[in-house]
């Protein structure tokens, strides 16, 4: 139970997966042999890991000054793009100056052009839930926390499994944090879902999850998608997340497909983390993650 091991847990899973996200198994396993990705020298993070800290620096800054946690996670989500070849703006909180987070990482085409532009879409990437894992810490209201995940999500997903999946994996992580076992923190978790208008094709898919046992690289494609859209990326996470016996395991698990392998293993490395703490994250991949420091500040400012 551990907003620490929540971020250290997604930052290890992105790192892990960032090498292959664009790859398929076949080429996964001609490069990396039979197993797939099970270690890496370095854990070079995402934009995925990025815009965590961003939304979390936001959150930060809506407690400290009293205000709408949309209008603050909003402008965090302006200096992320600021370090993203985006316009100038005001620097009003402490990512920004890291010269370290102006790398850019494959980000993601929505969320640059929705944050420039401000424009309606239709879509339902994973850009939206990938991020959402800190505000489970802004309430231990669960509707509360589902619907300003919704919101933030919506700054840039406007699909219904775009931005529903979010509120979903915030919940998720807010039980967890509570002291919930898993299932338990999913059914909370779809019980505020199926409030919301739209909800049905995230729904099945969770609903799906929770009936399978083990999946081979090959069968998550087949029976969850690629993890593209929002929610294939959560039932990736999930399920991995759900059968593995370790956090190791998992977080391979949740990487080596063909398909979005940092954000699926972000939300699982987040699922976990949460849950069970840094204790079970390898510390031969924490000594090795790239700006673990900036997690650890972050989550400890909470």
């Amino acid at each position: 139970m551990s907003l620490l091991g929540c971020l250290l847990g997604g930052a290890v899973g992105d790192g892990l997966g960032a090498p292959i996200e664009f790859s398929s198994i076949d080429v996964i396993l001609r490069q990396y042999g039979p197993s797939g990705v099970v270690d890496l020298p370095q854990l070079e993070i995402t934009d995925d890991t990025q815009m965590v800290l961003f939304t979390m620096e936001g959150l930060l800054l809506a407690r400290r000054h009293g205000v709408d946690p949309l209008l603050t996670v909003r402008a965090a989500y302006a200096r992320w793009l600021h370090t993203q070849g985006g316009p100038p703006v005001a620097d009003d909180g402490w990512l920004m100056s890291d010269q370290r987070l102006h790398s850019r990482r494959a980000p993601g085409h929505t969320c640059l052009t929705a944050l420039r532009h401000n424009g309606k879409n239709n879509s339902k990437g994973c850009g939206g839930v990938m991020r959402a894992a800190p505000v489970a810490v802004w309430s231990n209201d669960v509707r509360e926390v589902f619907t300003l995940a919704v919101g933030t999500a919506k700054m840039t997903h406007h699909h219904p499994s775009g931005y529903l999946s979010a509120g979903v994996l915030a919940v998720i992580v807010r039980a967890l944090l509570s002291g919930a076992d898993l299932a338990s923190a999913v059914a909370a978790a779809r019980a505020e879902l199926v409030r919301w208008d739209g909800h049905e094709e995230q729904t099945s898919l969770l609903d799906k999850v929770m009936g399978l046992g083990p999946l081979t690289p090959e069968e998550i494609e087949s029976e969850l998608g690629g993890g593209w859209v929002g929610e294939e990326a959560l039932a990736i996470g999930l399920h991995a997340a759900l059968v593995a016996p370790d956090f190791a395991t998992a977080v391979r698990l949740a990487v080596n497909h063909s398909g979005d392998s940092d954000s699926t293993g972000s939300i699982c490395g987040n699922i976990l983390g949460a849950r069970d703490g840094v204790a079970v994250i390898p510390q031969e991949w924490l000594s090795v993650l790239e700006l673990r420091d900036v997690v650890e500040r972050l989550a400890l400012s909470w």
